[in-house]
């Protein structure tokens, strides 16, 4: 008796989490609007660096070493923020892209924080920060998009 307890249990908890549905990267028609909701849709982690300008720690994201054909999108609404092909190995510890997209997917605002001149980026969209950019890349656009793994969606070609 004990063992069909267990049985069913264990395919209580399998039915559940077949049923959750994993959280989108696609575009969103409405954002959230408050801090409270976004709180609702984003993870502990996301919520930190998309809404409060957090940092992941360095050689730590998911997408550093990344290598597929895609699209990164921004993990707050589903932009697509950055294609593959723009991505480079910088060896700064964070996922790095020498150009965004398409022009205006991206908002740069000064950020004078930590005793240092920088350029903060975030999604246009919905306002999430994703990291900084730099004018320090090596390829001909002269730009390094330093953008936390967390920020950050993909979408295979």
């Amino acid at each position: 008796m004990k063992s069909f307890s267990y049985f069913l249990f264990v395919m209580a908890l399998a039915f559940q989490a077949c049923s959750q549905t994993p959280k989108s990267t696609k575009p969103m028609d409405q954002l959230p609007t408050s801090e409270s909701e976004w709180k609702a849709k984003l993870s502990e982690e996301e919520f930190y660096i998309l809404r409060q300008k957090g940092t992941e720690r360095p050689y730590t994201g998911k997408f550093l070493m990344h290598n597929e054909q895609g699209y990164y999108t921004c993990r707050g609404c589903g932009t697509r923020l950055f294609k593959s092909d723009s991505k480079f190995d910088s060896h700064c510890g964070w996922p790095s892209f020498d150009k965004e997209i398409k022009a205006g997917v991206i908002k740069e605002t000064a950020d004078l924080t930590l005793g240092m001149r920088r350029i903060e980026i975030t999604c246009a969209k919905c306002g999430g920060h994703l990291g900084h950019v730099f004018d320090d890349g090596p390829t001909e656009t002269g730009l390094r998009y330093c953008v936390n793994s967390v920020s950050l969606g993909f979408e295979k070609q």
